[in-house]
C-alpha cells in the first residue's frame, strides 16, 4: 500500500524539473510505496510537456494559468489518496534518503501535522537554505539557520511550521483545519498553515536527515524583486489578522510596528519601501 505521495507545483521549470524528477524516482524506497503527482500552473516553457514525455509513469495535472503555489498544491493534495502529502518545489534535488525519512518521522510523531526537511543552498550544499521556519515577536517569518552550516542544524527540533518547499504532511489534519489559504497565492502560506495547526494542537518538526538542495526562488526571479516584495508584505499582515487573538495583537503591537519599520527601511535601502508599504496597506484591508 502506498503511503506517501510527492506533490510538486511547476512553473516554467524546464531549468530544474527533469533533475528533480529523477532524483525523487531515485530513492531507496520500492516505488509501489510512494506516488509522483506534478501540477502545472500554465507552463509556457515546455515543461509539463517534457514532464509528460521523459516521465510517463508520473501524473501530471495541467491547469490552464498560473492560479499560484496554494491553489496548485491544493489540487495535489486532493488528488492524493495517501494518508501522507510531501510538497516539494521543483527547483530542488532530494537526497536518495529522503522520502523514506520524511515518512520515518512522520510515523514516528502521532501529534506532528508537518515535518520540514534540510533544505540546502544549490551552490554550497554545506549551507542551510531553511531548517524549518520561525516566528517571532516582530511579526517576522524567516527560515531557520538560512547561511548557517549544516552541521549546526543535525538535531531534530521542533519548529513553528513546516517549510513548504521541502515537508512532508499529515493529509488527515488538512480535512480537519483546511488545506492552504489561496488568498496568499504565495508567500507565507506554509507558515499560515502551520499556524492553524498549532491552534488545533498539533506541532511542526524539523528532520535534519531528509536532505535536499535548493536553487531559491526559480518562479519569482530573484530573492527580492517587486512582486514577492508587496505579496509577502500583504501576507505576514493577513496572517497575524487571521490566526492571532485580538488581545495579542494589541500586547505585541509595539513590537510589530518596530518590526514593520524595520522592514520598511531595508526595502527603501533597496528602492521598494513604497511597494512594501503597499504590500501592508493590502493585507490590513485584505
Amino acid at each position: 500500500m502506498k503511503k506517501v505521495t510527492v506533490v510538486i507545483p511547476n512553473y516554467n521549470g524546464i531549468k530544474f524539473i527533469e533533475e528533480c524528477l529523477k532524483a525523487l524516482e531515485n530513492q531507496d524506497m520500492e516505488a509501489e510505496e510512494y506516488d509522483i503527482i506534478v501540477v502545472d500552473n500554465g507552463s509556457e516553457d515546455g515543461s509539463c510537456q517534457l514532464v509528460e514525455e521523459l516521465f510517463p509513469g508520473i501524473r501530471v495535472i495541467p491547469l490552464k494559468t498560473n492560479t499560484g503555489f496554494c491553489h496548485a498544491v491544493n489540487v495535489g493534495i486532493q488528488a492524493t489518496e495517501t494518508p501522507y502529502v510531501i510538497l516539494l518545489n521543483n527547483d530542488t534535488k532530494v537526497s536518495p534518503g529522503f522520502v523514506r525519512v520524511l515518512c520515518q518521522g512522520i510515523e514516528a510523531r502521532p501529534a506532528a501535522f508537518g515535518i520540514s526537511a534540510s533544505m540546502r543552498m544549490w551552490d554550497q550544499p554545506d549551507l542551510i537554505d531553511d531548517a524549518g521556519d520561525r516566528y517571532c515577536v516582530l511579526g517576522w517569518a524567516y527560515a531557520r539557520g538560512k547561511g548557517q552550516p549544516a552541521t549546526k542544524y543535525d538535531k531534530r527540533v521542533e519548529i513553528f511550521s513546516a517549510c513548504g518547499g521541502a515537508s512532508i504532511y499529515r493529509k488527515s489534519v488538512f480535512d480537519e483545519i483546511g488545506l492552504f489559504d489561496e488568498s496568499h497565492f504565495a508567500y507565507l502560506e506554509d507558515l499560515d498553515i502551520g499556524y492553524r495547526a498549532r491552534i488545533h494542537g498539533y506541532r511542526s518538526f524539523y528532520e535534519p536527515g531528509a536532505e535536499v538542495v535548493h536553487y531559491g526562488s526559480a518562479s519569482s526571479g530573484s530573492r527580492y524583486n517587486p512582486w514577492k516584495t508587496k505579496l509577502a508584505a500583504a501576507n505576514s499582515i493577513y496572517v497575524i489578522a487571521k490566526n492571532m487573538p485580538l488581545f495579542q495583537r494589541i500586547w505585541n503591537l509595539p513590537f510589530f510596528l518596530v518590526g514593520f519599520l524595520v522592514k520598511f527601511l531595508f526595502f527603501c535601502k533597496k528602492r521598494m519601501g513604497i511597494l512594501y508599504a503597499k504590500g501592508l496597506w493590502e493585507g490590513w484591508t485584505r
